[in-house]
């Protein structure tokens, strides 16, 4: 914990120069998304955005007041505005619904002061830059680019639903110690494998300013001429300009082939959710937390030392054993204090989601007036392209759909049909 460690007391050293965090609220789905705001709130022209995910999400709400607290004085300095949130009772950002609460308080952070609108960033330490790699893929046209401070991609990965494509013009930048420098290079190389956007910096003792002015550095572009998206779910077919409303999985195309970051099995002990630290050294692998309510056999400190007869050196053993596992009965030995305990249970493959996807590729060709579409799995979308670039041919898979010369939203249905939304 190093690197979060330097950068947080960093962050912190002005900490009573800047005002105390506020609370807000935002209702999404029925339930209310709380996070706290802070930094140069009074400021009355548009000011970049950071939204930070803390490394415990479930921690008090006491601990993310002050965890905001601590960050503010660093977003003050650099002149952005600061939210950092906390949903009780929710899910974490590498979930759909955590996502979309994301979603939500960027935009109640609009409407509390201006915020500009190409420099929206999102940034996340511990546990929560895991969540990072997943909410930047999954809503890539929200944010202008993205930090995560030592965590790693691996739960991303195992949902199944994280695309690399989504983050040709949304970068994110990882920052992890060196004792972490190899693993992290391993999951860069998977995710660099599908293109995904990654750059990986490993240091022990980080500069914030190269950091925070490799994020300053960036700036996004409400309509850029060229993008890639893919995606399973129609909540999540926005991409820019063009948004994919309906899904036909029989209209393929194999020239887009899938930009998924493929998983590992999935594979996980049926003793219920339990938490670890990768880095933990062995032998086993420690529990280090249980979630609220939890009923099964385990207790914090617990040391599982053997799954289905295979004696676990450490920590990233156990990952790289359960990564390659099938679904069968397997026991378990515990280290319980001075005590070993064997319990019978299974080891269990998750139900995979959005096996099939749609993905769209749109680009601006200036010299010739045209925007070309190639798409797969996409039976209609709606396409709002901007005024600047018009008058322009429209061309879809191939075939000419015609000149578009007013702004306003284009419907397309597949195969060939072009006409205004209604």
């Amino acid at each position: 914990m190093q690197v979060l460690s330097r950068l947080l007391v960093i962050a912190g050293v002005a900490a009573l120069a800047v005002q105390e965090p506020r609370e807000a609220r935002v209702a999404l789905q029925g339930k209310d998304i709380v996070y706290f705001h802070g930094a140069l709130e009074t400021a009355v022209e548009a000011r970049p955005l950071l939204v930070l995910l803390p490394p415990n999400a479930a921690a008090p709400v006491d601990a993310i007041r002050e965890f905001a607290a601590r960050w503010q004085p660093l977003a003050a300095s650099l002149g952005w505005r600061l939210a950092v949130p906390w949903t009780a009772g929710g899910a974490p950002a590498w979930t759909d619904f955590g996502v979309k609460a994301l979603e939500a308080v960027v935009e109640d952070c609009r409407k509390r002061a201006p915020v500009d609108p190409s420099r929206v960033y999102l940034a996340g330490a511990g546990d929560g830059a895991s969540e990072v790699f997943y909410a930047a893929a999954r809503s890539p046209d929200v944010w202008t680019a993205a930090l995560a401070i030592q965590g790693n991609p691996k739960t991303a990965i195992d949902t199944n639903r994280l695309f690399a494509a989504n983050t040709t013009a949304t970068p994110v930048l990882w920052v992890v110690g060196p004792e972490s420098a190899a693993e992290a290079r391993s999951l860069r190389d998977r995710l660099a494998a599908a293109s995904y956007n990654l750059e990986l910096l490993a240091a022990e003792n980080p500069d914030p300013q190269q950091i925070f002015g490799w994020l300053a550095g960036r700036k996004r572009d409400p309509a850029p001429v060229k993008i890639d998206c893919e995606t399973g779910s129609p909540a999540f077919g926005r991409c820019w300009w063009l948004e994919v409303v309906k899904f036909d999985p029989a209209l393929r195309n194999d020239v887009l082939r899938s930009s998924r970051v493929p998983p590992g099995s999935g594979a996980y002990l049926d003793l219920g959710g339990f938490g670890f630290n990768a880095a933990e050294p062995g032998p086993g692998v420690l529990v280090s937390w249980l979630p609220p309510g939890y009923a099964g056999p385990l207790k914090p400190g617990d040391r599982i030392v053997t799954v289905a007869g295979r004696a676990l050196k450490d920590a990233r053993d156990y990952i790289e054993f359960m990564d390659a596992a099938e679904a069968r009965p397997a026991a378990v030995l515990l280290q319980r204090g001075k005590e070993r305990m064997r319990f019978e249970t299974r080891i269990v493959l998750p139900r995979r989601e959005e096996t099939w996807t749609a993905r769209v590729q749109a680009e601006l060709l200036p010299d010739l007036r045209e925007v070309q579409i190639i798409s797969r799995g996409a039976a209609e979308m709606r396409v709002n392209l901007p005024s600047a670039w018009l008058p322009v041919r429209l061309n879809w898979n191939g075939t000419e759909l015609g000149e578009v010369k007013g702004a306003g939203c284009l419907l397309l249905t597949a195969p060939s049909s072009l006409g205004r939304c209604q």
